[in-house]
């Protein structure tokens, strides 16, 4: 064998149940559980009949594995599902009156999709963690974890914070999936090395010694995580976006200072690397994102998800909100959409996955002519783009599968099979940054966005404070309730997918309102908090607010409230 590939999906959405339903909200976990996850399912399953060696590592957050695990989540999606099959039943009763014979098989289309996906639901007992579970216990795929709600590390205010967002993932995994997790997918492919940091919003300009992010990975024994290819390279990797806002400038040189100016070193992304940036310790394994094969995924413009035949994400049809157009092009506006033709697809599929699959062979021939070691092609990808935005796309990863059978040349394989076998040994001091544009925090930080941190950085030190005072009197069972619910609304306000909706305008106005609604929940906890540390009572009135936003934002049961405690930190 010359070579490996590893595809990588990572599975996340913050947390929605509770919080709206359409169009932002719980249907965001609704649709990607009938378009992402159970068709992912359902090609394991279907590579496991056929005896297809389908084998990928998939990160799962801990906030989505708690959505999906909630129990109040499978009666909900079931009437989402049974709503979709009405929806698309009235479609094809319309069409037909009207004549229109093809979108009328396109109805017919979507009523026996759904009714697969329900019957498949109700066949694994409405247990989508659960079914992941067992290809992973089967050798089928390596489940990895992420941080608890996904939080932004590099930018969260306080060491404490990154603590408890990778000790609440260690343990959330544990408990779905009954085992520790190899890897992690660090949240937005964000790193951070360890140097004197000053907040970069607020009026706190004290520099204070912030750990590496690989430290914390090593200390809950984390074995590897992924980074994008420009961080690999040692030199500076910004872009055009670090001049755009005055707190970037400030953060990156803040960290530039303290690390010599280093000429951008040539390495291969194609082997997993020691990252340490503490006089090599706590060094931790990392893969690598390649940038020659994500892009024919990635691209919605030139990649295989903008082919012309396959179905357009974005044009619907309302009421019930089905697709039955194509991409036709990927520049045409939704007026010239054209009709969806399932019987295109299948060829379609098969010919990209084997252009993927001679791609992948012809890049791992020529690294195994140049290195000694079994090359490994990283290629990560989010779940959700492949069922969601690309209709197609588990059926592409199907026949990626088969079409690698009995390949001499490259393997699929799982990320922690192939560092047991090829364990790294050069370490390398990564720069700060993520996978967003511009290679740093762009994204996340910005004009419109550091109103949010604020309120963050002041949330975080609130909550650290209360956690070191907890430690030393832990047996009042009334205030570890309160602090459980103090910290699952930091957690929850902490979430990077806030600042992404509001920077992109995705959902602007339901990222800025969750944000809102957060802080002021953690605010009025804080008050009954504040109240029992001081020795009185909290009014009935307050108590009754707690027991509603227990109900409504009802994660992490087990969360401890010492997670957030300084004492953690000595390691």
């Amino acid at each position: 064998m010359n070579g490996f590939l590893q595809i990588v999906l990572h599975s996340h959405l913050p947390y929605v149940l509770s919080h709206g339903t359409w169009p932002h909200g719980a249907d965001w976990i609704f649709e990607a559980s009938a378009e992402t996850y159970i068709p992912i399912l359902q090609i394991l399953h279907k590579a496991e009949t056929d005896e297809i060696p389908l084998k990928f590592t998939i990160g799962i957050s801990p906030v989505l594995a708690e959505q999906l695990a909630h129990t109040s989540f499978p009666e909900q999606f079931v009437s989402y599902l049974r709503l979709k099959l009405n929806s698309a039943q009235e479609d094809e009763r319309y069409f037909a009156e009207i004549d229109d014979m093809q979108r009328m098989k396109l109805a017919q289309m979507w009523q026996d999709f759904y009714t697969r996906i329900l019957h498949d639901f109700q066949d694994m007992n409405g247990d989508i963690v659960g079914e992941f579970k067992k290809y992973q216990d089967k050798g089928a795929i390596d489940i990895i974890t992420c941080a608890a709600t996904h939080g932004y590390l590099p930018l969260l205010g306080t060491d404490n914070s990154v603590y408890a967002q990778i000790a609440l993932a260690k343990q959330t995994h544990r408990k779905h999936f009954g085992s520790d997790p190899k890897g992690i997918w660090l949240p937005e492919a964000a790193y951070r090395p360890r140097y004197n940091w000053i907040p970069p919003v607020g009026d706190d300009k004290t520099p204070r010694l912030r750990r590496g992010v690989e430290e914390f990975l090593y200390n809950f024994d984390i074995k590897f995580f992924f980074v994008d290819a420009h961080l690999l390279k040692g030199g500076k990797a910004i872009g055009v976006y670090i001049d755009r806002f005055e707190a970037l400038k400030k953060l990156w040189s803040q960290f530039d200072k303290q690390y010599e100016p280093r000429e951008e070193i040539p390495r291969s992304p194609y082997k997993p690397y020691l990252c340490s940036s503490f006089d090599g310790k706590y060094a931790t394994p990392f893969y690598v994102r390649d940038p020659e094969t994500g892009l024919q995924v990635w691209s919605g413009e030139w990649g295989y998800p903008g082919n012309p035949a396959y179905l357009d994400f974005h044009k619907k049809h309302f009421p019930g909100g089905h697709r039955y157009w194509r991409v036709t092009d990927a520049k045409a506006d939704l007026a010239d959409k054209e009709l969806y033709h399932p019987e295109w697809i299948g060829d379609t599929v098969s010919e990209q996955a084997h252009h993927f699959a001679n791609l992948c062979e012809k890049l791992i021939k020529k690294i195994s002519s140049e290195s000694n070691s079994a090359p490994i092609i990283s290629a990560p990808f989010d779940t959700e783009l492949l069922g969601h935005w690309w209709f197609e796309g588990p059926d592409w990863l199907f026949e990626l599968a088969k079409s690698l059978k009995g390949n001499e040349n490259i393997e699929m394989v799982r990320g922690w099979d192939y560092l047991q076998k090829n364990p790294p040994s050069e370490i390398v001091e990564l720069p700060e940054g993520s996978w967003g544009q511009g290679g740093f925090h762009y994204i996340w930080l910005n004009d419109w966005t550091s109103w949010t941190w604020e309120h963050i950085y002041e949330a975080e030190n609130v909550m650290r404070d209360f956690s070191n005072r907890w430690v030393k009197n832990p047996e009042n069972n009334r205030l570890k309730r309160v602090l459980m619910q103090l910290g699952r609304e930091l957690l929850l306000l902490e979430s990077s997918d806030w600042q992404f909706l509001i920077s992109t305008w995705s959902a602007r106005d339901y990222a800025e309102q969750r944000v809102v609604f957060h802080w002021e929940k953690f605010n009025e906890v804080k008050k009954i908090a504040e109240l029992l540390f001081d020795g009185k009572e909290p009014s009935s009135g307050l108590w009754r607010e707690l027991e509603l936003l227990e109900g409504q934002d009802d994660i992490f049961h087990d969360l401890d409230p010492a997670l957030w405690a300084d004492r953690n930190l000595d390691f």
